[in-house]
């Protein structure tokens, strides 16, 4: 099945007192990790200004998001990072981010109920749970009560677990996705998170080897059934090239988020803003001329 068979469908996302309408272009989410063990920038920018200076440097560079983490989601991380310490991690950046851009769209990665709710606070308008509300009870709840857009992620099992975890059959991918996906939205509806505020992220690399990666890409147009926006991770991740360092699979992810386009993705969360935009507006073209005809 071709990539150019799946047409991007418009949505419109609601983010607290804002509306995002996606699909007629491809939205970039910069990605601003105050990590010192994330697995491609970790400790990079580990002071305040030099992650302020970074940020604005992506939304000069096309970002139209940004997306703060401050606790490694990598394989093998341990996720025990003190909620009080990741908070404070944030506290900083973020009201330095909106100090200087006010208007500026910021997503804040976290699993934690609480962190979550200490982000939109401070102005965040957007929790991107890489957990799909599984890691932590009180999440779907929390953001039940916010008004905040919800960005959720298919993950298989713990980072701690991934190396050791059953290799899936190629037929066995995508229903694996699809029915976490369903679950997820389940439980958002359950708790009553409207479904004009949430956005789907499948979870590349998230409990998914090397070749289920490939699998699930190759088969990313079959996510549209959900209705939902969708948003994809593939930046510089080991899959995508795996006998290059994290930095030198650039070319590698501005192919995979074309092909992720291609089949009809709305959000690409990236590290290489630039080169993405162009690819991204490229990619937008194509696929406006598919539509066209």
């Amino acid at each position: 099945m071709s990539f150019l068979t799946h047409p991007r469908p418009e949505k419109e996302w609601r983010i607290g007192s804002r509306t995002l309408f996606l699909g007629s272009r491809t939205l970039l989410m910069g990605i601003v990790n105050l990590t010192p063990d994330s697995f491609s920038d970790g400790g990079q920018f580990s002071t305040t200004q030099t992650a302020i200076d970074h940020a604005l440097r992506l939304l000069d560079e096309g970002a139209e998001i940004l997306d703060l983490g401050a606790e490694s989601t990598r394989p093998g991380a341990t996720l025990d990072l003190a909620a009080e310490d990741e908070q404070q991690r944030l506290a900083p950046v973020l009201e330095g981010i909106l100090r200087a851009r006010p208007d500026c769209v910021l997503s804040v990665d976290t699993f934690r109920a609480s962190t979550a709710r200490f982000a939109v606070e401070r102005g965040a308008l957007i929790v991107n749970d890489v957990s799909g509300l599984t890691w932590d009870c009180e999440m779907a709840q929390t953001l039940a009560t916010l008004s905040c857009g919800a960005i959720l992620m298919h993950t298989r099992g713990l980072p701690l677990e991934w190396k050791s975890q059953k290799q899936l059959a190629p037929t066995e991918v995508m229903p694996t996705v699809t029915d976490g996906l369903t679950s997820i939205l389940a439980n958002a509806e359950q708790a009553d998170i409207s479904l004009d505020r949430i956005v789907l992220d499948p979870g590349f690399g998230f409990g998914k080897r090397a070749e289920e990666n490939l699998t699930l890409l190759a088969h990313f147009g079959e996510l549209h059934r959900f209705g939902r926006p969708l948003l994809v991770g593939l930046s510089r991740k080991g899959f995508l090239a795996p006998h290059l360092a994290p930095r030198d699979r650039v070319p590698a992810t501005v192919a995979a988020n074309t092909a992720a386009i291609l089949a009809g993705a709305h959000i690409l969360r990236v590290h290489d803003v630039a080169a993405a935009r162009q690819a991204s507006d490229l990619a937008d073209s194509l696929l406006a001329q598919t539509i066209a005809f």
